[in-house]
């Protein structure tokens, strides 16, 4: 594991503290066509970043310390780069079959085998009555397929889905309400089977289906999903050898199949994989995922930008910032090496966002004349598939309006009035919002998050900070019962003022 000086990014970051991005621009007029790249439906600009040339080549000079090159292919050869648990991570082979690697190869031929019989079982619901679905899931067994299904459901499709994640009990009478349990069916989505959430959820959603109800499960514990009730015929699989957060283009996509077409989770899948190619095979300086990475390490550990916003103008997109905050913070929120030493810099950077033009209504004023500076990505989507054109436009304006007020900025003798401006972004455009088209995005994004932990020496696909929160909630609930007493003496205040109110 090679050793990154991230001292010369501050150096350099140091040396562009006086430069405001528009001087930058400024200075060098070929800068907005040279830093700006295209792969496939997918067009980045990184004009507006606050980086020059010089530093530029800083970070690609860490690229190749890091190996960035060797980092993609020993990911997808599937090679065990999640060290801490001993696994590959071959989220791509589910979608392609890139490498001759046997492990790789054997990986991409189950994954047809599993979409195969997904297929089968699409079609068997299709000739049913059923009209709903319900998927019963959380984390990433919940945001991908919530965010797939969201952005590409037309109107009219065949069947409705409905997500239900939350263990509240709420969410699960709101998501039946309305519902005819003779034309619905239920997908259990957890690789251990043992979500507690999940489970619980699934119960609810079994018994109100009743005896005849059709229950499908996603899962790699058959033995427990058929104890659950399921057919066996009705599971479809999973694997250790993908992590809940990537598997949205596994059978974890049963539901975005259900709601999109089958054809269409396949072109999503290709489109994906074509990303892959791009950032296995495309030279650095030419590599979206490289730049995007990068510059993504830049604003951490050069600025020491602490929040990063994700900003769709496209309502469609709406809840790319929720599987965003996941993907991101799930796979980067560490604090040690892979040789389990201490880590120096800082890893990542709180991610939020929401869709515009709502936000700039909203948080919008932080952005632009708050203290702390937040970099962005913007991203848009250049032809529309609604009617309403002048919407459309408005909207394009408002995304390039606000990536050139953030960047430029505006003077004026009322200083609260004036904007300080250099406030970096990153624009990217898709052609139109395909399945193809947004395979490519997530797949940037996911390759982007797996580059930077190989900068930091971490491991992008374990997930162990989030196990102590539930081993102690499962210690708890006896105690939510009467039958136990907590340990803690502020758990057990806050549990005596509960239970004189339950």
């Amino acid at each position: 594991m090679a050793t990154v000086d991230f001292e010369v990014l501050r150096n350099a970051a140091a040396r562009l503290q006086s430069a405001p991005i528009s001087k930058l621009i400024a200075d060098d007029p070929a800068r907005a066509g040279d830093f700006a790249l295209r792969a496939g439906a997918l067009y980045a600009n990184f004009a507006r970043q606050r980086y020059d040339r010089t530093a530029l080549d800083a970070l690609f000079a860490l690229a190749e310390t890091a190996d960035f090159p060797g980092a993609m292919q020993r990911l997808i050869d599937g090679d065990t780069v999640n060290a801490t648990e001993g696994r590959s991570a071959l989220h791509t082979a589910l979608r392609g079959d890139l490498s001759p690697a046997p492990v790789a190869h054997a990986a991409s031929a189950q994954a047809r085998e599993a979409r195969t019989r997904m297929a089968a079982l699409i079609d068997a619901l299709s000739a049913s009555n059923v009209t709903d679905i319900v998927s019963v899931g959380i984390g990433g067994s919940d945001l991908g397929p919530r965010l797939v299904a969201d952005a590409l459901s037309l109107p009219g499709a065949r069947f409705r889905v409905h997500f239900l994640s939350n263990v509240d009990g709420a969410a699960a009478q709101r998501t039946l309400a309305g519902l005819d349990p003779a034309r619905t069916a239920a997908i259990l989505i957890s690789k251990t089977f043992g979500t507690q959430e999940t489970l619980l959820n699934g119960t609810i959603v079994r018994d109100w289906l009743g005896d005849d109800g059709r229950v499908y499960a996603v899962s790699a514990n058959v033995e427990r999903a058929a104890k659950f009730g399921i057919a066996p015929e009705r599971i479809l699989p999973m694997w250790d050898w993908v992590g809940g957060r990537y598997s949205l283009w596994s059978a974890v996509g049963f539901p975005i199949a259900l709601a999109i077409g089958m054809d269409r989770f396949e072109a999503l899948l290709a489109g994906a994989a074509e990303m892959d190619a791009h950032a296995l095979k495309a030279p650095p300086r030419e590599n979206l995922a490289f730049w995007h990475a990068l510059t993504a390490i830049w604003n951490r550990n050069a600025f020491g930008a602490a929040t990063q916003a994700v900003l769709p103008y496209d309502e469609r997109l709406r809840l790319l910032p929720n599987y965003l905050q996941q993907l991101v913070m799930e796979s980067l929120g560490k604090s040690v090496r892979l040789d389990g030493a201490p880590l120096r810099e800082q890893t990542v950077p709180v991610w939020w966002g929401g869709p515009g033009t709502d936000t700039q209504h909203s948080f919008f004023q932080a952005l632009h004349q708050g203290t702390q500076i937040v970099p962005a990505d913007f991203i848009g989507v250049v032809r529309n598939d609604d009617p309403y054109s002048e919407n459309h436009q408005a909207l394009l304006a408002n995304l390039l309006a606000q990536t050139e007020a953030l960047a430029n900025g505006q003077a004026n003798d009322d200083p609260h009035r004036a904007y300080a401006g250099n406030r970096p972004s990153t624009l990217l455009l898709l052609d139109a919002l395909t399945p193809e088209a947004l395979g490519q995005l997530i797949a940037l994004y996911e390759h982007s998050v797996y580059l930077q932990s190989v900068a930091w020496g971490i491991n992008a696909f374990d997930q162990f900070g989030v196990e102590l929160g539930k081993q102690v909630a499962n210690r708890l609930l006896p105690a939510l019962r009467g039958e136990t007493e907590a340990d803690d003496p502020v758990t057990a205040a806050l549990l005596a003022e509960l239970k004189l109110r339950l």
